[in-house]
């Protein structure tokens, strides 16, 4: 499964969101259109448009669209109000997806596929909003500066 516009991702950090909604690729062209218009009757196959998806590592915008409420998953206490109240449901927020479902082939020759696709929210200076991100995150993070992401995750593949 592609990380395209309107793909639903879980949110593996603890900022308040569980579910969220890309709703933008950043750092991505406009569609190219290979070919001319005269020869696509011939040439169906010729008109690909390049619709990138996005790997581990890179930065989206994303749209809350489920979040957690103040005592959910804690036996109350300051610790999980603070942190429902950092997002709450319709914020725009940028995020970086750290598991995507689509194989994925390293260098080494591994291929690495995960059950989900998942994100950590950051802030537009690029810190984490979370302090901690439950469960696996890629190590293609490593090659993509997020280092800090890495720090907080428990286990990197």
């Amino acid at each position: 499964m592609l990380i395209k516009l309107e793909t639903i991702l879980n949110c593996v950090d603890n900022s308040g969101a569980t579910l969220v909604e890309c709703v933008a690729n950043l750092r991505m062209k406009r569609h190219a259109k290979i070919g001319i218009f005269l020869f696509q009757s011939h040439f169906p196959w010729l008109f690909l448009t390049h619709n990138r998806s996005k790997p581990s590592g890179d930065r989206i915008i994303v749209v809350v669209q489920k979040a957690r409420t103040a005592g959910e998953n804690s036996p109350g206490g300051a610790t999980s109000i603070a942190a429902a109240n950092k997002v709450r449901r319709g914020d725009i927020r940028h995020a970086v997806v750290v598991r995507t479902k689509k194989k994925l082939q390293r260098k080494d020759g591994m291929v690495v596929r995960f059950d989900d696709n998942a994100c950590a929210l950051i802030g537009k200076n690029g810190e984490p909003l979370g302090t901690r991100i439950n469960g696996v995150v890629g190590s293609e993070l490593r090659e993509k500066q997020w280092s800090k992401i890495l720090s907080l995750a428990a286990i990197n593949v």
